[in-house]
């Protein structure tokens, strides 16, 4: 029973394969590079369905190679702390009971144990982390890739710890015997190295160091993914900045968007940029405290409260450094919460208490005009938010007046901290103002809103609670928005629905569920809503008839067009789509019409996107041009719906015109309409010239067949026959008609490719049409195919 991973992992997906499983065992092979690559999305579709089939199929080492992996991605790529804990102390007990300790993932998932656990408090769980792993290395050969891994989770509780020296030590010590091991030390450990002498101010040997280890994983044939270049590009920019040398951390620091979509860049990134603002090389604006404090929200939301906290201490001192007062204090009092969920808060008391003071030394502004006034002056002078937010908290402590006056400048200034990224903190001013001001709707709408977007869970259904008693329909709004921000469709219908019996005339409560509906796919639902909102959405008394149309937002003009096409109601559609200014070819009848070009984004089975082209057949119908694998369930002349909203804007009007011409427009997918019932199979070969490629396209069309190039340029074969050995590939995707078999299409083929100078294969069409599979097979062992 080996003991390397990759090699089981090899043994497993071939056995899979073999056994009819293929999805599950693709899934084997991809999950590990959508982990560590940061692809969230492709891995959150991936992973149910594997682990699904890992569990019906009875294979408990598949499921803790799975859990391990997805593990690694909630933990590294969105640093998951305590909402991930439940999970990782389950695995943990999971990968070792009897039918899955011989397991070689199993050792493995004591890493993931050990990183959630720092990502709740590292300091606080030194010693449990520091005796789980080593108890688990001391078992383990130097070897195996997981002591790779394991040695750098130890290196980092030393650091954790204050003990730079030692865990630097460490890291030498476990190279020096993994190298005698006959084992290469991987990228990822000489990056936690690299880390630690940062920590150790020696910058200059981090950038020597990132050299040699680069070189070294080239010349071992490592290919760099986008992670690699990122953390790369940030260790140099990050040791750069230390160095002074602001201009080169520029041109390598990551763009902010890469932080925002890696969770596990943005500690590194916001260290970087703290120097550069030191420096006078990167602006500190409001924009900047807002993206950080975004961050610094996140990671309360994951339980992740020691990297929470310490980078709401940088958010704090660039706060500072603004003067922006009231972020610094309610950094401030978000670290003075977190403090209590520390097991060990030595040194970060005391610089959240530092904050604190820093804060409130900073000038008090005074205001400009009385606070009755205020907010007719923020907005008339375009006052700045961070400004405005101190003039309000101002203003709101020593407003005298009316109720009403009071409500208004506290929802002026929650407005404004929910705009900086500080949504909770908002949401807890709205709390103390609607005590005091309980039957205040705006107060309450705004809540809402601000404890959805804080993902405050709790928060939701104590509003919802407190509305329920007073105002039933309200409560059902609540959490029915909730309900949508988690993707709950069904409970957004059913708090829709209860709003809708106790007042029909409601719009936003219609327009919500039948979003909803449409995600459930129960479009007969959502186009009955939206057809209720039209006749809701009555005009003004006296409005021309050729504008009652616009007293109804368009957006549901194109749902309803939307929804109307998935139910084939055409009447409905020409209707509509007539309010909406669309011309018709036709006057009745199934919409089915040639348009523009277009793009489809559709959704691959694991999970990524596709951008298909098509031609548009009608208002929300397009019908696909290539001719598709079977990653996708669509193939060539499937018709599908598309949702009307553009995915990316068109160009400016000043852009090249060569660039406005290449533009079509992106729609998402929405549903499959009409399958035109196409089979895919696949040609290899020699590239026969352009005329012989034509005469073979023309002729499968006009057979009713389809054919699709995936093939670039740079696509080559190999032929012993040429003097370079190499020539000119050809590698396609023919479609084969739901009337023709296999058979006519292997004949046809064979007619049309007759003459070529180089013979094309196509095993599995062969195999399909019951002939002989030997000549295919031959002229793939003859050009490398």
């Amino acid at each position: 029973m080996t003991t390397d991973i990759w090699a089981w992992v090899h043994d497993t997906h071939q056995q899979l394969a073999e056994a009819g499983h293929q999805r599950l065992a693709d899934a084997v092979y991809e999950l590990p590079g959508h982990a560590n690559e940061g692809r969230n999305d492709q891995l959150d579709a991936a992973f149910p369905e594997a682990l699904a089939a890992a569990r019906a199929l009875g294979l408990p080492w598949v499921e803790v190679y799975l859990r391990h992996w997805r593990m690694q991605n909630l933990l590294n790529k969105r640093h998951q702390g305590e909402q991930a804990l439940p999970e990782a102390v389950d695995l943990l007990e999971f990968a070792h009971r009897e039918e899955t300790a011989g397991c070689p993932q199993s050792v493995c998932v004591v890493q993931d144990f050990a990183i959630c656990h720092a990502r709740v408090d590292g300091p606080g769980y030194v010693p449990e982390r520091l005796a789980v792993l080593g108890e688990t290395l001391e078992r383990i050969e130097p070897a195996r890739s997981c002591f790779d891994c394991l040695s750098r989770e130890y290196s980092d509780a030393l650091e954790d710890d204050g003990r730079a020296e030692e865990a630097l030590a460490y890291l030498d010590k476990a190279a020096a015997r993994m190298q005698a091991a006959g084992e290469r030390l991987s990228l990822e450990f000489h990056h936690s190295r690299a880390g630690t002498l940062h920590r150790l101010g020696r910058y200059d040997e981090v950038l020597a160091l990132l050299d040699t280890a680069e070189r070294a994983a080239r010349s071992a044939g490592r290919e760099f993914g986008e992670n690699d270049r990122l953390w790369g590009g940030l260790l140099r920019a990050r040791a750069l900045a230390a160095l002074g040398c602001t201009d080169e951390a520029l041109a390598l620091l990551p763009a902010r968007e890469a932080a925002e979509r890696h969770a596990d860049l943005r500690s590194n990134w916001t260290e970087t940029v703290e120097r550069l603002v030191a420096a006078g090389a990167w602006e500190n604006d409001a924009e900047l405290g807002a993206v950080l404090a975004g961050w610094v929200g996140y990671l309360d939301g994951t339980g992740a409260h020691r990297p929470c906290v310490d980078l709401l201490l940088a958010a704090g001192r660039l706060a500072l450094d603004r003067g922006a007062r009231t972020v610094a204090l309610t950094l401030a009092a978000t670290g003075e919460r977190k403090l209590a969920q520390l097991r060990r808060t030595d040194g970060v008391a005391t610089e959240i208490a530092a904050l604190r003071a820093a804060a409130e030394a900073l000038p008090v502004p005074e205001l400009p005009v009385p606070p009755s006034e205020l907010t007719a002056h923020l907005a008339e002078q375009k006052v700045p938010h961070e400004t405005g937010a101190d003039l309000l908290s101002v203003a709101l402590d020593r407003y005298r007046g009316e109720q009403a006056g009071a409500t208004a400048l506290a929802v002026d200034l929650a407005a404004a901290l929910g705009r900086l990224g500080h949504p909770r903190a908002a949401a807890d001013l709205l709390w103390q103002r609607l005590d005091a001001d309980p039957g205040s709707e705006v107060l309450a709408g705004l809540l809402g809103a601000l404890l959805i977007d804080a993902g405050d869970g709790d928060g939701v259904r104590r509003l919802a609670g407190r509305l329920a008693v007073t105002s039933p329909a309200d409560g059902h709004w609540v959490r029915a928005r909730w309900a949508a921000a988690e993707s709950r469709w069904a409970e957004v219908v059913e708090h829709c629905a209860a709003i809708l019996a106790d007042h029909p005339d409601r719009i936003n409560p219609r327009r919500l569920a039948a979003g909803a509906a449409t995600e459930l796919g129960d479009h007969a639902t959502a186009q009955r809503l939206y057809q209720e909102i039209l006749e809701h959405a009555l005009p003004a008394e006296g409005t021309p008839e050729e504008e009652r149309h616009r007293t109804v937002q368009q957006p549901d003009l194109w749902h309803l067009v939307t929804a109307a096409t998935v139910n084939r109601d055409w009447a409905v559609v020409r209707s509509t789509g007539a309010l909406l200014g669309v011309e018709f070819d036709e006057p009745d009848g199934p919409v089915d019409e040639e348009w523009q070009p277009v793009t489809v984004r559709a959704t691959r089975t694991d999970g990524a996107t596709a951008d298909l082209p098509a031609l548009r057949t009608g208002p929300a119908t397009a019908r696909l041009l290539p001719v598709l694998g079977d990653d996708l369930t669509l193939n060539h002349g499937d018709v599908v719906v598309f949702a009307p909203a553009l995915l990316e804007p068109p160009p400016a009007d000043d852009a090249p015109e060569a660039e406005r011409e290449r533009w079509r427009p992106v729609f998402e997918m929405l549903t499959l309409l009409d399958p035109a019932g196409y089979t895919t199979y696949w040609i290899d070969g020699g590239w026969p010239g352009d005329e012989a490629w034509t005469a073979l396209r023309e002729g499968l069309r006009e057979s009713g067949y389809a054919v699709w190039a995936y093939s670039g340029e740079r696509y080559s074969i190999t032929d012993p026959g040429e003097e370079d050995g190499m020539l000119p590939g050809i590698y396609a995707a023919v479609g084969v008609p739901p009337t023709a078999s296999a058979a006519e299409a292997d004949a046809l083929l064979h007619r049309l490719t007759a003459s070529w100078p180089h013979p094309l294969a196509w095993p599995a069409l062969a195999e399909a049409a019951g002939v002989d599979t030997a000549p295919h097979e031959a002229i793939v062992e003859r050009y490398g195919l």
